[in-house]
């Protein structure tokens, strides 16, 4: 027993070394969430998703079959607007609107002007895509063809410009990819928030997280009126047969 005592009490100094060591050596470690501020990590882990395109958690609004999941603005009844070859087509009907509401959301969709060039400014290829139902990004051939800068394709009508012109040609695709916030009202009607929005046209950054200054408009000054969370998503009829496909949504 006197034996195994003093073996241990000439290893003992090594021993406390090596905890010594140690110690210092987890020190960093142990001190990172506490001492030093780290942010502690999520409790959820995100969600897996298929990137598609179209990611596997989107809305299809429109895949090229029919619009069944669109509404004519002028009667409520269903969008009017041909759909031929996978393509729908602005044609005289009125504009039409998503039969389900959206609030914050990202939304995908591709455009075409006419290929045959006609008129000038605001009437060659005018639409335009409506969050909410009043908010617009404005669609245009915006291809050499000059107009008001804040009017032009991919501005907030009205009130931003873009800030780049990257427009393909007359007739051919061009993609919207918008990410969008909307607008927050207290019980009164007060605004709490204003509505948020980047677009991406062709892949290029045009509209970095603006803050909308209220409904978009041709005229007055723009202004926040009090609406529901959720309101559709709606595409202009200006007149000028401006095609459509590849439209889907992601609730954010």
């Amino acid at each position: 027993m006197k034996t195994i005592t003093r073996m241990l009490l000439r290893s003992l100094p090594s021993l406390l070394s090596c905890l010594t060591t140690l110690s210092i050596a987890l020190a960093p470690v142990i001190s990172l969430g506490a001492e030093d501020g780290e942010i502690p990590p999520p409790k959820d882990e995100p969600k897996v998703i298929n990137p598609g395109p179209p990611p596997s958690d989107a809305i299809i609004l429109f895949d090229g079959e029919d619009l069944s999941q669109w509404k004519c603005d002028k009667d409520g009844g269903p969008a009017k607007w041909e759909v031929k070859d996978g393509v729908a087509r602005v044609n005289g009907t009125g504009g039409i609107s998503t039969r389900q509401g959206f609030g914050d959301c990202q939304l995908h969709l591709e455009w075409a002007s006419p290929a045959e060039v006609k008129g000038s400014g605001q009437g060659r290829g005018n639409s335009g895509v409506y969050m909410q139902g009043r908010y617009e990004v404005q669609v245009l051939d915006s291809y050499n063809n000059k107009t008001y800068f804040h009017g032009q394709a991919g501005a907030i009508y009205k009130q931003y410009a873009p800030l780049v012109n990257c427009c393909r040609p007359p007739g051919e695709w061009q993609t919207y990819d918008i990410i969008y916030h909307a607008p927050r009202f207290g019980s009164a009607g007060d605004l709490l928030k204003p509505a948020t929005i980047t677009v991406l046209q062709n892949g290029v950054l045009i509209q970095d997280n603006v803050e909308i200054k209220g409904s978009t408009g041709p005229k007055g000054k723009p202004k926040y009126e009090p609406h529901p969370l959720k309101q559709p998503i709606a595409l202009q009829d200006h007149g000028n047969p401006v095609r459509y496909r590849n439209i889907w949504v992601r609730e954010l």
